[in-house]
């Protein structure tokens, strides 16, 4: 082993015990890590687990019995009123006592028995659009199949959901938090390393030491790459055996897209480190990167539902791309030569930051 190497060996291990040797950072590289983990995976959902509704049946008929029944039995939805007359349904949806009310026409049954389109009218508090969405989706796939039942004529259409059978939130965010809850970390750690130093008066020791400007850069990029993959590694192993969200793909194809992530978002934290004169700096500059990194990366809304115009600023987040490799690895069992393609805008990232966060650095020093 060269003088140099083991020069830049003892350069990486002193970046690891500054941010390691204090049992405080290390609570907080785990502890918050854990605790977004379990908020995300059973607060952040958008499965409805009961819906309490309100009924008004106006006919009064075994037909629509028969159509109220399969609403009680369904595990989803629980009667919490039972209503005489349409001027009772205002009350109840205003003090959020029900999330819909479900009214059955008085000809309900007199239309169903000469064939003709018998109509249940469903009062839905839109005040949350996708709640609401969710719970008018559930009540027409109950009433379709109370119609096929009655009219005799079989369902024809067949929803088979693809890697997601049972739609389950959990699968899409989880795989998703890999990526994100381990970039907020790196991002924060490696923009602070050298403000870090300039408020703790080391890195006037920087000026007089041997090493060159690409040593400190590339030093100060391991420490939060082994940190940051650390942490994936973490979310990773809650997701698959915590959750139990099955790996349909490889962890080394995984691996792969973490590490070219990671890359990027190292190069952006050290170019903002070495661009601020202190910590307070770096850390508003970073949480003015992480917010649009996140709201445009298509975490919990999909890029394709943007207007054009974000869509094209999106282009320059890596995480949007990085997500969808992960979902796609991790979920549809992708191989890596299907997601790398997608990766490019992340490696063009990567050399853009990398190299920004080198100029700084030189310039600094």
């Amino acid at each position: 082993m060269t003088k140099r190497s083991i020069r830049f060996k003892a350069l990486v291990r002193k970046e690891l015990l500054a941010t390691l040797k204090e049992k405080t950072s290390r609570m907080i590289l785990v502890g918050p890590l854990l605790l977004y983990i379990l908020l995300f995976g059973y607060i952040a959902s958008f499965n409805l687990d009961r819906v309490p509704y309100a009924l008004c049946d106006l006919s009064g008929s075994e037909a629509s019995a028969t159509f109220v029944r399969a609403l009680d039995n369904n595990r989803i939805f629980y009667r919490e009123a039972t209503l005489q007359s349409v001027s009772q349904i205002a009350p109840v949806m205003d003090e959020g006592e029900a999330l819909l009310t479900v009214v059955i026409e008085p000809s309900f049954a007199e239309h169903l028995k000469d064939g003709k389109t018998a109509d249940v009218q469903v009062v839905i508090d839109g005040r949350n659009s996708t709640t609401a969405q969710l719970a008018a989706g559930y009540v027409s796939q109950i009433a379709q199949s109370v119609n096929a039942s009655v009219s005799g004529i079989p369902e024809t259409v067949r929803t088979r959901f693809l890697f997601n059978p049972n739609l389950i939130t959990q699968w899409f965010i989880m795989p998703g938090l890999i990526v994100m809850l381990s970039m907020l970390q790196v991002v924060v750690l490696s923009a602070l390393s050298v403000a870090r130093e300039r408020e703790q008066g080391t890195f006037e020791q920087l000026l007089v030491s041997p090493y060159t400007t690409g040593e400190l850069v590339a030093a100060k990029s391991i420490a939060p790459i082994l940190i940051g993959l650390f942490q994936s590694t973490l979310i990773f192993l809650v997701d698959l055996f915590w959750f139990e969200i099955p790996m349909g793909g490889s962890i080394v194809s995984m691996y792969l897209v973490l590490f070219l992530f990671t890359l990027s978002v190292v190069g952006l934290g050290l170019a903002i480190s070495a661009y601020s004169q202190t910590m307070q700096q770096a850390l508003l500059v970073v949480f003015v990167f992480l917010v649009p990194m996140v709201l445009l990366s298509g975490l919990f809304a999909p890029v394709e539902n943007m207007p054009e115009w974000i869509q094209f600023l999106t282009y320059a987040d890596p995480l949007r791309f990085t997500l969808s490799a992960v979902r796609q690895i991790y979920l549809a069992g992708a191989s890596v030569w299907t997601v790398l393609p997608t990766m490019i805008p992340v490696v063009v990232m990567a050399l853009v930051t990398l190299p920004a966060a080198y100029h700084f650095f030189k310039k600094r020093l």
